[in-house]
């Protein structure tokens, strides 16, 4: 069965700041986007990022999902976040999320879906051999306003053997 990979707006930007937005093709094929988080990528005004999402979204592989789903009520999550896992739970295949944030992620969890973060498409393009180094990525990140708690990334240098 397929697996659909429903992105938040947080992976994106932090994969912009590192030239990392092509490689979610590679790994996933499709992402998707709900409407709530191309609002935030693509805001009105100038904004990290910006113009790599819009030429994913020009090149066909980053797509925004506009059909309604159920809204998740009574959740203490930003918009995006919130139509990210109702998009999910609302999906017939398999889903996979790519979120960031821990409040966002844990209640995805809660609800069984499946979730990974910046770090882990950082560890998976390198060992699908797109960049030499987790650790330089992640230098990078760390040298912009971009944060990655210092465990998950100790965790994900061990597992790609950085």
């Amino acid at each position: 069965m397929a697996l659909v990979v429903i992105s938040d707006a947080s992976p994106l930007i932090g994969l912009s700041i590192v030239n990392g937005l092509t490689w979610l093709p590679l790994l996933f094929g499709e992402v998707w986007i709900p409407t709530e988080v191309y609002r935030e990528v693509l805001p009105s005004k100038p904004a990290r990022g910006k113009a790599d999402i819009q030429a994913a979204l020009d090149a066909g592989w980053l797509k925004v999902w506009d059909q309604a789903f159920p809204a998740l009520a009574g959740l203490d999550l930003d918009e995006g976040e919130s139509a990210c896992i109702s998009l999910a739970l609302d999906h017939p295949l398999p889903v996979l999320i790519i979120m960031d944030e821990r409040a966002g992620r844990a209640v995805a969890q809660e609800y069984g879906l499946q979730v990974i973060g910046t770090a882990a498409i950082i560890g998976r393009a390198k060992q699908h051999g797109l960049i030499a180094s987790a650790r330089a990525v992640f230098d990078v990140l760390h040298q912009s306003d971009f944060r990655i708690s210092a465990t998950v990334i100790k965790q994900v240098l061990a597992r790609v053997g950085e």
